[in-house]
């Protein structure tokens, strides 16, 4: 992570930058007179000759070779960090007007220092020239973007499995992990820093991979972290609320994330047309559009869509359905993973697919033979036990929630659903009593309890949501029961103590987090592990660990 505050950041311990293998192996010197030709800045004298190899925005992550990139930050200026970066190893520095005047009144900088008037806008373009991620002139893995509020994950993972059963050598970039062609590297941010992306892609390119995938937040494109990336296939999958404490309204963030869907960013697009959202993205897009209906029922698009989900017929947690092409084209899919959302997730990676160039023959014998959309991934939907059905699942906003609560409710008589949930701090609080009522209105039995705080108070926060259950509890007359318990794991073990092996408990809200965040401290806290450990306590019959498929 940058010394930036970044908004979407993960609570963990370090940051990416830390991670030597986020870059290529060989990077080519690039003199220092060309990176400031490519933003204008003038490079005086022998500096232009300095050669340049690296680019970071974190001093403590900085390589022998690297132009380290001074930002203001949310508490210190990047500027503070130069003496940190030039002593390990930093060969030049780009900073803004503040940096500059911080810099003037030290005499211990050694090294070129270049100014541009907003340099975050840049860093993307100069990772780009410095890595080389995306040349003109040789071979790039074919790069699958996918945003939208939520399924960015799954469908990453979908797509990648599918590709995968295809034949090809994949890399992923998401929230979870990085794959790039070696171990897994955890990941921190939804989307990393550009100078992290274009390594990523740098080393995908070095290490012959044919294809990546990659989750686009809408802070991603705010903050410049895409910058000089173009996907060869962009993918929308749906827009709910959330984000609202950056974007500030729906309109702002619709209009952020229709930024990825313009010839700068994309070549061309897959987009689902269930809300109003998708088919305005659709009319408006400056690329290339294929449009895709996973739920005819809401006929936001007048029946018009390219594909469309058609036939969904349950098979086991799953569901089996049919893509049909307006052109006559159907395919038949399946995916193991339990929920409509599901159905769409596996729509939208298979869509994808197609329009980056493969063969509906072929995309169908791999659904066929490798079943990829019964992937494990990790946090979405993940079955930690069946008696009682327990699930972890990431569902952080109103719809995502409201959609889990329903793909989880069991068709037996009697079997209850207990929810264990709770808000982050510091983000949009209008979220906070939605999520309490559609709690209070799809479960039997609704645990309020801390998700990361961060710095904002805990008490304060599980009030909000509280406030949202009880006043649906009281004015539609609902017959569930609403409880306060904290912390985290005190209502994890709450929620199993009062489940028979008939219900369902959903521990909503952080999936595969490992870091619980209270005021600047990180805690160890993962819901897979203490739902595991409560169920064994009270004699259950836990599931093996799944690992993801990669």
């Amino acid at each position: 992570m940058s010394e930036l505050n970044a908004p979407d950041a993960s609570p963990a311990p370090s940051g990416h930058d830390a991670t030597p293998g986020f870059r290529p192996a060989a990077v080519a010197a690039v003199p220092l007179k060309t990176i400031g030709e490519s933003i204008g800045v003038a490079v005086p004298g022998a500096s232009g000759a300095v050669p340049v190899t690296g680019i970071s925005l974190n001093s403590r992550a900085v390589q022998p070779g690297d132009l380290y990139v001074a930002l203001p930050g949310a508490t210190r200026h990047g500027a503070d960090f130069v003496s940190q970066a030039v002593e390990a190893g930093a060969a030049a520095v780009l900073t803004d007007d503040a940096g500059a005047r911080m810099l003037a009144l030290s005499n211990d900088i050694t090294v070129p220092v270049l100014l541009a008037g907003e340099p975050r806008s840049l860093v993307g373009r100069l990772s780009a020239l410095i890595y080389r991620s995306r040349p003109d002139d040789a071979a790039a893995p074919a790069l699958y973007g996918v945003t939208g509020t939520n399924g960015k994950t799954t469908t990453t993972y979908f797509i990648n499995a599918l590709l995968q059963a295809l034949g090809q050598k994949t890399g992923l970039i998401g929230t979870i992990e990085i794959l790039a062609g070696g171990e897994p590297i955890p990941s921190l941010l939804t989307t990393p820093e550009s100078t992290d992306v274009h390594a990523l892609l740098a080393l995908m390119r070095e290490r012959g991979l044919d294809a990546a995938s990659m989750e686009v937040s809408s802070h991603a494109v705010s903050f410049h972290r895409v910058d000089g990336i173009v996907f060869d296939v962009a993918g929308f999958s749906n827009l709910t609320q959330d984000h609202l404490d950056l974007h500030g309204s729906m309109a702002e963030y619709f209009r952020t994330k229709a930024r990825l869907f313009t010839a700068e960013r994309a070549r061309t697009a897959v987009v689902a047309v269930d809300d109003e959202w998708g088919v305005k993205l659709a009319a408006s897009a400056d690329i290339p559009v294929t449009t895709l209906s996973t739920d005819p029922a809401t006929d936001a698009d007048g029946g018009t869509a390219d594909w469309t989900v058609t036939g969904q017929t349950p098979r086991g947690l799953g569901t089996d359905f049919t893509l049909q092409h307006r052109g006559g084209t159907g395919l038949r899919v399946h995916t193991g993973l339990p929920g409509s959302f599901n159905v769409a997730n596996a729509a939208l990676a298979t869509v994808m697919v197609l329009a980056g160039g493969h063969d509906a023959a072929a995309v169908q014998a791999a659904l066929d033979a490798r079943d990829p959309f019964t992937v494990a991934v990790p946090g979405r939907m993940q079955l930690v036990c069946t008696a009682p059905a327990s699930v972890v699942d990431f569902a952080h906003n109103p719809d995502a929630l409201a959609r889990a609560l329903e793909a989880v409710r069991s068709p037996e008589p009697g079997s209850k659903v207990i929810i264990v949930f709770g808000a982050t701090g510091q983000r949009d609080q209008g979220k906070r009593p939605a999520m309490g009522a559609i709690a209070a209105r799809l479960a039997d039995t609704v645990i309020v309890s801390d998700d990361d705080p961060h710095d904002e108070d805990a008490a304060a926060i599980r009030a909000g949501v509280l406030a949202g259950a009880l006043e649906a509890k009281d004015r539609e007359g609902l017959d569930c029961t609403v409880e306060e318990v904290f912390p985290r794991d005190a209502a994890i073990r709450r929620a199993v103590e009062l489940a028979g092996p008939g219900d369902t408990i959903l521990v909503a809200g952080r999936g595969h987090e490992v870091w619980q965040e209270v005021k600047g401290v990180n805690l160890a806290l993962d819901d897979r592990v203490e739902l595991r450990s409560a169920l064994t306590a009270r004699g259950f019959t836990v599931l093996q660990d799944q690992r993801i498929e990669s």
